[in-house]
């Protein structure tokens, strides 16, 4: 079973007042599914979900799986460094209707392995919808090596990750294999991976449903979305995103404390890629 090959981080639109601006989230939900997208992770990194209130955050799941027509997927991610806060997340959003839930590693208080292997079957055991594991070192401090994760492919309800470190890209027993970064997303793809939880397909998203559907031509929109993957990674996720989502004329603001709007340099940066990239 796959929750889909593209799938794409939504970011959480704004207003100038700094409030979850709900129609306009439902708008970019909208034009993702129009453009390439098979579903959403609602409230993940790139959804500013460290900023969002449980409110705010339970109340955008609840929004995006009011929207979602048939056949598209609504993943809630609601990880912690906290257990209990993380499985009551979980509990909550599949009561809502999640289709699947992502889970990222525990971070800043960096648990042991036998820690993760406690906190992630508590996961496992808090909903019936499939649990998206979410590998990403360069944000957490620890990463979940392979065979940690091969362990946790045989827990009940444990059944994906996203793998958000590219030198670990690799099919595990147990798990099916998400990529994590838009840059590895055309490797996991060679490797067989189900798809991607991405962010550039926020701007590119049929170039990169192409790439799953016609693999003869992977390589070379790969290669031309370069100068995009890099633009978005000129500064901390999802500054960069938002800021191209704005130029292009979606309103999505900008972010909360203590990320900040994109400054000129960063901007032309942006400017830059969009414009190679033929989309301004």
């Amino acid at each position: 079973m796959s929750l889909g090959s593209v799938i794409t981080a939504i970011v959480t639109p704004f207003d100038d007042r700094q409030k979850v601006d709900e129609e306009a989230f439902l708008t970019l939900f909208r034009h993702l599914l129009d453009n390439g997208s098979d579903g959403v992770v609602v409230c993940g990194t790139t959804g500013e979900a460290p900023t969002l209130s449980d409110a705010e955050h339970l109340r955008l799941v609840e929004l995006a799986v009011g929207e979602r027509p048939e056949g598209v997927t609504v993943i809630a991610s609601t990880g912690s460094n906290n257990t209990a806060h993380a499985c009551w997340m979980t509990e909550r959003c599949t009561e809502i209707g999640a289709d699947g839930i992502l889970s990222v590693t525990p971070y800043y208080n960096k648990p042991n392995r036998r820690g993760l292997v406690r906190h992630f079957t508590e996961i496992g055991k808090a909903t019936d919808k499939p649990v998206v594991l979410y590998n990403v070192p360069s944000r957490i401090g620890l990463s979940l090596d392979h065979d940690l994760l091969r362990e946790l492919g045989q827990v009940d309800g444990l059944d994906y990750v996203k793998q958000a470190d590219n030198d670990a890209l690799a099919q595990i027993d147990g798990l099916g294999l998400y990529a994590g970064n838009d840059d590895g997303f055309a490797q996991a793809l060679d490797l067989g991976a189900l798809g991607g939880i991405l962010v550039a397909s926020h701007l590119v998203g049929p170039q990169m449903k192409q790439m799953v559907t016609d693999p003869a031509r992977r390589a070379e929109i790969d290669a031309s979305l370069k100068p995009l993957y890099s633009a978005l990674g000129v500064t901390t996720n999802p500054i960069p995103v938002k800021a191209a989502l704005n130029l292009l004329g979606h309103r999505v603001g900008e972010p909360r404390l203590p990320l900040v709007a994109a400054d000129d340099g960063e901007l032309e940066v942006i400017r830059g890629a969009l414009t190679e990239t033929g989309l301004l």
